[in-house]
């Protein structure tokens, strides 16, 4: 598929998420998987507009780009935002507690590494990248 370079913006969320989608099924993925994919992109892209942008008071795009080999979808998102440690930021010690006695939110880095088969993310020259990796039956 070819990439695709959207605004790092909220508005953009939907545009990707399409992107997503249709690259799933370019790979026959079932549409369990698929949804699975689609939230974790939708997740870290969130962060990456709403930390790695807003907070930051910084502007950019996100590149976005699909992979289909004989045995998995990969999908890259790279960005130029404040960059992040995800193995940080998904390390919850609350999760055993009720729901009430939970700290709220960070767990869009968790859902992520959970609905994918491999997660990757590094900082290179300036860029963050988030790869995702999902099998192909």
């Amino acid at each position: 598929m070819e990439p695709l370079i959207v605004p790092g913006t909220l508005d953009a969320l939907a545009t990707i998420g399409k992107y997503v989608l249709a690259a799933a099924a370019a790979a026959g993925l079932d549409k369990k998987a698929a949804y699975r994919l689609r939230l974790a992109v939708d997740e870290i892209a969130t962060n990456i507009v709403t930390h790695g942008y807003d907070e930051a008071n910084l502007e950019g795009v996100i590149n976005i780009r699909a992979d289909i080999d004989e045995t998995a979808l990969t999908i890259f998102l790279e960005d130029t935002g404040a960059s992040y440690v995800p193995g940080q930021v998904s390390k919850r010690n609350d999760l055993h507690l009720p729901l009430e006695e939970r700290q709220i939110g960070g767990l869009g880095v968790y859902l992520a590494i959970q609905g994918v088969d491999q997660f990757h993310y590094e900082h290179l020259e300036g860029r963050n990248r988030h790869t995702f990796v999902v099998n192909r039956t």
